[in-house]
Formats: structure tokens, sequence, C-alpha cells
């Protein structure tokens, strides 16, 4: 009698469980809804309702919701989902548009050109950040790449050291030292114009702007805020329509985007590997022109 009624309970226990999607549709429990992938509408075969009967609990939208907080707390939300409303109008009412009128303008060679000079004018801040992690083949990668594209590419306009050497970009920024060194986002910001952030690498892009180049020219501050908002636009006139398709796939954007935003800045963080390999390209096959391997484990 006892095993029996052992068994009524498990079983009990299992349907309760993989009912608790359900109960959370229809009002039951106020949950979050799934934000870790871009949710569209498809027809589940038996076998996946079977599947979701049997793991409903694991999957269901309150569990990938507490997954999700443990990535990135938000105690702000109210405040961030005002701010990413303000952001959404002005990307699809005004930068957008605006993106759309350059990209017909300008021809693309001409706006990865200018993209390729705003990504050359900021390699001290790349190259700092690695020096301040002590990654030092990350310090010489974005080095070597300053000086080739400043000379060879024409102070930055076209990327040789990528197209030619295979020499690529490294993607250091002080948030990304911060966390490094093990400091936590803090909680999740969502920044007018600037779009998903945190308290750690918000603080970070202050920092950073101390190595940015322009900060030092002879130039007003409405300049220096035109030349980042140019920057921005041209980006954006070479972005395949990102936003748009988050917007039209994902059950909640903003929960997207801010799961998507905090698993980004953790494998930025979490990856260690470094661009030894700097001449891949179609332009020399030996690694004996790889000036890194001559340093032998000096690096």
């Amino acid at each position: 009698m006892k095993i029996r009624l052992a068994i009524f309970g498990l079983v009990g226990c299992l349907l309760l469980l993989a009912s608790w999607p359900a109960l959370a549709a229809n009002g039951g429990i106020d949950v979050e809804p799934s934000v870790y992938l871009a949710a569209a509408d498809t027809d589940h075969d038996s076998f996946a309702d079977d599947f979701d009967a049997d793991f409903g609990d694991f999957n269901s939208e309150s569990t990938v919701s507490q997954r999700n907080e443990r990535l990135i707390a938000d105690p702000l939300q109210p405040l961030n989902r005002g701010v990413f409303w303000l952001n959404d109008k002005l990307y699809f009412y005004a930068f957008k548009p605006i993106a759309k009128g350059y990209r017909f303008v300008v021809p693309r060679p001409a706006r990865v050109s200018v993209g390729n000079f705003f990504s050359n004018l900021a390699t001290p801040i790349r190259a700092g950040n690695a020096l301040l992690q002590f990654k030092f083949r990350d310090f010489g990668t974005e080095s070597y790449r300053f000086v080739v594209n400043t000379t060879i590419g024409v102070v930055g306009l076209f990327d040789p050291a990528d197209s030619y050497l295979g020499v690529k970009k490294v993607t250091e920024d002080f948030g990304q030292t911060l966390g490094h060194y093990r400091v936590g986002h803090g909680f999740y910001l969502v920044l007018p114009i600037v779009g998903p952030s945190s308290l750690r690498d918000a603080g970070g892009v202050f920092v950073d702007s101390y190595l940015d180049p322009l900060r030092y020219a002879n130039i007003k501050s409405i300049e220096y805020t035109g030349i980042k908002l140019f920057d921005a636009e041209n980006r954006l006139s070479l972005d395949r329509d990102t936003y748009e398709g988050i917007v039209r796939d994902a059950i909640d954007p903003y929960l997207f985007i801010r799961a998507a935003y905090a698993q980004r800045r953790a494998a930025q963080i979490g990856d260690d590997t470094f661009n030894i390999n700097l001449f891949e390209g179609p332009l020399f096959d030996s690694e004996f022109y790889n000036p890194f391997n001559w340093l032998g484990t000096l690096l």
C-alpha cells in the first residue's frame, strides 16, 4: 500500500510539473516569456508533445526566465522597458530611415571604408584593454593591425591587415576588462539611443572614452557627438535588418535582447583565444612571416 501511494504521489507531482506552463499561460502564475530563442509558431509532432509533457518543467517559461535572471539582474525593468520603447521608436522612425537614405546615396564600398576608418581610429581602446588584461598577443595583434592599416590601408580606409594578411580585429573594451577581473554586471541598463548595457559596461564606456583619439582632437562637443552619430548611422547602413528580425520573431523583444546581450558579454569575457596566426591570408602561406612566432614563448 505504501509503495502504491508513493507511486501515485510521484505521478501526481510529475503531472503537476508538466502542467506548469499551462497554469502560467492561464494566469495562475505570473512569469516572463522565454527569451533565449526568437519564438515562432510551429507545429509540433507527437514526439515533441511527449517531450514537452515529460520535460515541461525544465523548458517552462518560468524556468527559462529564472535562468535568464541569473545571467543579469534587472531591478529597473519598468524604467528599462520605457527606454527600450523610446529607442524602438527612434530606430524605426528616425535612425533606420536615415540609414536607408544614406545607403541609397553612398555606395557600399565607400561605407565600408568609413567603417574601417572609425574602427582603426578606435585601436587604442582595444589595444589598451588587451594590455590591461595582460593579453600581450591581442595587444600585439591590434598594434600590428594599426600600423598596417594606417600605412598600407591609407589612414585606415582599407583593412589590408584582414583582407590580405588574415589578421582579425580583437574586440576588447573596459567592460570586458572589468569582467576579466570578475567584476559582475551590477544590473541591466537600457541607455537612450545606445541600447542594452549594464552598470559595469556603462562605466566602461566612460573610461574607454579617454582612450578615444577623437576626444583629444580640437573639436567642439557638438562636433564630437555628430561624428559619433555619423559612425553609428554608417554602421547601421551596413546592417541587414537584424533588429527587424528580432522584433518580428521574438515573443518579447526586450527579454530576447536582454538575454542575448548578457550571453554575448559572457562569451566575450570568457573567450581566451588569441589571433596569433597573423598571416593566414592569401598573401603569405608560411608561418615564418608571423612576427609573433619569432618571439617564441616570450608572448
